[in-house]
């Protein structure tokens, strides 16, 4: 990848007298849906409605044709139902709201007029992948793995990842009401692929919820909850409403936090008048035992930043929430370089009061190398954004380290940039080295994508990397098995 901090030709500074960066504050602006065949016809009432919404997701290729009609030719979805057959590790889920930033600017021209500008799009990069954005060469890395953060390792109840000092993970449901193609837990999240066979929970959702709760009230060193999925929009109000009830009847828990793609993917859920009358009830409490509750969701590209965005997210704080954070994935294709990361964090910011928190850089998950970029050209991008942002407001580039957790992309300990692999060194011990003296001392790999790196490393991998895909595929269901043998230990 290479990373371009020149000014654009259109930005009327020049080169002595402008920045890299030209900041301009753009007024958001939600596109006309009615520019897609399949929705000439829909009303700004019904696209309101969280139910239309949810109804109308796109879901497969034939309703992806049926909505885009002969705009697009043939061969697209040709190649997405070869991406959907051979690579895809999440199946297809679009809400209209998501769909509609796709292309916001296209205006039908005839036959096959959108089919360019729909391979091009950064929100249809990693929301409908196809085959032909894979790359052929390396198109998983020889240490992918299907959890690639151990999550599911580090379970101290069915659902609960306890990897920090002082924090957890709580997975309430393993749903959505978008499936993002880069999922990190495509390993339990979604429906199963033709490629990846899902792992279920096996207990009752009221036990698995009771268990948690268990753990947190005998574990009082957490005071940090994260409550997602999947999506908590996809969980029933009154039910997530209960659970974050009696999370706060807890004394040790001073901190929680929503994590929900909907607020930009499906923000009519969060508009919903019972759903906002919930959030203000529960925000109450909290407020009156001292607790913060924030919201974290997930835009990936300036484009989804939307007037119905700002609209769900102003109501949200009103609501009584403390704040509204992204943590947006580092993509290559949607927002890897400079510009386009400071364009999101700006829309984000100026136009939805929406906090830049993060960028995460892509997991190791398999078919993701199209998506990751090196540590390197991480360290690059978060060099290139700083100083333009305020500093509350300037997100931080982390890499997720397995057995380590997030790390500053420039925390590492020692870097091999020929062959792509990065040290790390960590200070706590996660749930599963409670007894491992040597925890805190040694260091954890990371690993590059084989096709960023010179000549020299990728011939090292291509000795050295066992590429075999057959043997990978047997891999990663002996690890599925391991999973679903430890799921039904619980």
């Amino acid at each position: 990848m290479s990373i371009d901090t020149s000014l654009p030709p259109s930005s009327g500074l020049s080169l002595e007298a402008g920045q890299p960066y030209p900041y301009q504050r753009v007024e958001l602006v939600e596109p006309d849906w009615t520019r897609f065949p399949g929705w000439k016809d829909v009303t700004a009432e019904e696209w309101a409605s969280v139910q239309w919404q949810r109804a109308h997701c796109v879901k497969n290729v034939r309703q992806l044709r049926e909505l885009m009609g002969d705009l697009v030719d043939e061969r697209f979805y040709a190649d997405l139902e070869r991406d959907q057959a051979e690579r895809a590790t999440m199946s297809m889920l679009v809400p209209p709201q998501m769909m509609n930033t796709m292309l916001p600017q296209a205006v039908p021209a005839g036959p096959g007029s959108f089919t360019e500008e729909l391979y091009a799009d950064p929100v249809r990069h990693y929301m409908i992948p196809v085959f032909s954005d894979r790359r052929t060469d390396w198109s998983s890395h020889p240490h992918a793995t299907r959890d690639s953060l151990h999550e599911h390792d580090m379970w101290v109840a069915e659902g609960l990842t306890h990897r920090y000092p002082t924090k957890v993970l709580a997975e309430l449901l393993p749903t959505c009401p978008q499936y993002c193609g880069h999922c990190t837990r495509m390993d339990l999240v979604g429906n199963s692929t033709p490629v990846i066979e899902k792992l279920k929970f096996t207990a009752k959702p009221v036990d698995r919820l009771d268990s948690m709760m268990d753990y947190l009230r005998r574990t009082p060193q957490v005071r940090d909850v994260v409550v997602s999925g999947g999506d908590v929009a996809n969980m029933p109000w009154p039910r997530l409403e209960d659970f974050l009830t009696r999370l706060l009847e807890i004394d040790n828990i001073r901190d929680i936090r929503l994590a929900t793609k909907a607020l930009v993917g499906l923000p009519q859920h969060w508009l919903q008048p019972e759903v906002r009358a919930g959030v203000e009830r529960v925000a109450g409490v909290a407020r009156e035992r001292g607790v913060s509750i924030a919201i974290h969701t997930h835009a990936n590209h300036a484009n989804s930043i939307t007037p119905l965005v700002a609209e769900a997210t102003r109501a949200m704080l009103d609501a009584g929430i403390r704040d509204v954070r992204n943590q947006g994935v580092l993509l290559n294709g949607v927002n890897a370089d400079p510009h386009a990361l400071l364009d999101l964090c700006f829309r984000l910011l100026d136009g939805a009061q929406i906090m830049p928190y993060y960028f995460y850089m892509c997991d190791m998950i398999p078919y993701s190398e199209h998506w990751r970029v090196s540590v390197a050209d991480a360290q690059r991008l978060q060099h290139h954004i700083m100083g333009y942002l305020p500093g509350f407001a300037t997100p931080r580039i982390v890499c997720d380290v397995p057995f380590v957790g997030k790390r500053w992309v420039h925390q590492l300990a020692s870097y091999d940039e020929v062959r792509g692999i990065s040290h790390w060194t960590k200070n706590y011990r996660t749930s599963i080295e409670a007894t491992q003296s040597d925890a805190l001392s040694k260091t954890y790999e990371y690993y590059d994508p084989i096709h960023t790196l010179p000549a020299e490393g990728q011939a090292w991998w291509a000795e050295h990397g066992d590429l075999d895909t057959s043997a990978l595929k047997a891999a990663e269901v002996a690890e599925a098995s391991r999973r679903m043998a430890a799921l039904q230990a619980y």
